[in-house]
């Protein structure tokens, strides 16, 4: 599918553009054009897809969504969001939304209707109401939220009206701005039958439609990624493991999670399978500032790039900027000109990575083994379609050699052959190198 050999490129909206931190519901602001006028360079990095958060009208910070039909009017007007979606597809540029379904805002039309009329109205059973009990907005009741967030009202997905609302949306979104996927905010949350509604929704609209699942965790949900469900799931797993093992400088961490999760073993996880990779995103802090050692930052994402999984990076982060999560998370999520863009060099290394991934059978599509391994240099071989990859990650402040297996090989960016035997990787650098 197009998705296993996409790079994707992951924009908040609200942030990018600069939005307002709170929504006065006042008049329509029109700031779609700031996305519009990076679509030149999303396609310069090598991008093939691109991931928005939130957009519909919301509250704060998107993901307390009241309008599913709107898009947020601090960004702009539906017109100018389906320009946005013409202009990127016209480019070349999938797009996938953020299906927001576990929760809203309080300020959700229906759940304020509940608060008026308590019992009068049926869209309490929207909800999961307790009319003997309170909220701390002194409400004269309770509710069930999404984890203890009493901003975040959760939904009662079981109700079939609710479910023709949501799905309607769905529709809405693909006929209005023909989006090609979406993710599903906390899927983890989300029962399999919902997963499955809207498999078959969004497959009666596009039949090659991506659906990918948030997942903090991987063991309990593995079984979710299947045709009746979904396509991907996010590889938290993979991002935790490849920083800590850059940080305590034990590759062995790295390698025994994609060897687990999708080594050439009757027993891994998810072999043959391709999660959404990444090395940061609007929830955890950039690349730059959580890696101890930066020089490593070019080595990070090359086994990014290399590893099982579909590539995404977060907007800002292929400069390398750097973010934490001192003021919750809005220095993650900075805007269009607060970004520093002086470091181009990283940027030129993740296009070339990108170039690569996007016309790479082994990459997309290939097995993956492990070749040598020791703790500040490992090697693999990605292998299918006709084509066998090797990658060798040297994360150290020395030089290292290594013997990886007969026969010789090709620099896939230089064309410079090398005896895989005797492979020489100076300090804080890879290599990857084509089988001949």
């Amino acid at each position: 599918m197009w998705f296993d050999e996409a790079v994707f490129y992951q924009i908040y909206p609200l942030g990018f553009c600069g939005a307002e931190r709170e929504n006065d519901f006042g008049e329509t602001r029109h700031r779609f054009q700031k996305i519009e006028a990076e679509i030149g360079k999303i396609r310069e990095l090598g991008a093939t897809a691109v991931l928005f958060n939130p957009l519909f009208e919301s509250e704060r910070h998107g993901y307390d969504t009241v309008d599913f039909f709107r898009a947020d009017r601090r960004l702009g007007a539906n017109e100018e969001l389906a320009h946005l979606t013409d202009a990127l597809h016209a480019a070349g540029i999938k797009v996938v939304f953020d299906g927001v379904f576990n929760h809203v805002g309080r300020a959700f039309p229906p759940f304020r209707e509940v608060l008026e009329k308590r019992e009068g109205t049926d869209y309490r059973f929207w909800f999961n109401i307790d009319f003997r009990g309170n909220s701390r907005y002194n409400d004269g009741l309770s509710y069930a939220d999404w984890e203890g967030h009493s901003e975040l009202v959760k939904l009662r997905l079981e109700n079939c009206d609710l479910q023709n609302y949501l799905m309607d949306a769905v529709r809405f979104w693909i006929r209005e701005f023909h989006i090609d996927g979406l993710r599903l905010d906390v899927s983890y949350l989300l029962p399999p039958w919902f997963m499955e509604l809207l498999r078959r929704t969004v497959r009666a609209e596009k039949e090659d439609f991506f659906l990918v699942g948030e997942v903090i965790h991987l063991n309990n949900f593995t079984q979710h990624v299947c045709p009746a469900r979904l396509d991907s799931i996010t590889n938290y797993e993979g991002f935790r493991s490849l920083l800590s093992a850059f940080n305590s400088r034990n590759l062995f961490e790295i390698e025994y999670s994609l060897s687990r999760l999708f080594g050439n073993f009757p027993w891994a996880l998810l072999r043959g399978k391709n999660l959404l990779s990444f090395a940061d995103n609007h929830d955890v802090e950039r690349a730059a500032t959580a890696l101890k050692e930066e020089r490593n930052l070019f080595n990070l994402y090359t086994v990014l790039f290399t590893m099982p999984g579909i590539p995404c990076v977060y907007y800002g982060s292929e400069y390398g900027i750097k973010g934490d999560k001192s003021e919750g998370d809005y220095r993650l999520r900075p805007a269009a000109e607060e970004i520093d863009r002086t470091r181009t060099d990283l940027f030129a290394h993740i296009a070339r990575l990108a170039r690569l991934r996007t016309s790479s059978p082994a990459l997309a599509y290939g097995s993956y083994a492990k070749a040598t391994l020791r703790n500040t240099d490992f090697s693999f071989v990605r292998e299918g379609g006709g084509e066998r990859l090797i990658v060798a990650v040297n994360i150290a402040e020395n030089g290292c050699s290594l013997r990886i297996e007969e026969g010789c090989g090709e620099d896939v960016f230089t064309g410079e052959k090398q005896n895989l035997t005797d492979v020489s990787l100076p300090p804080f650098s890879a290599k990857i190198y084509r089988k001949i």
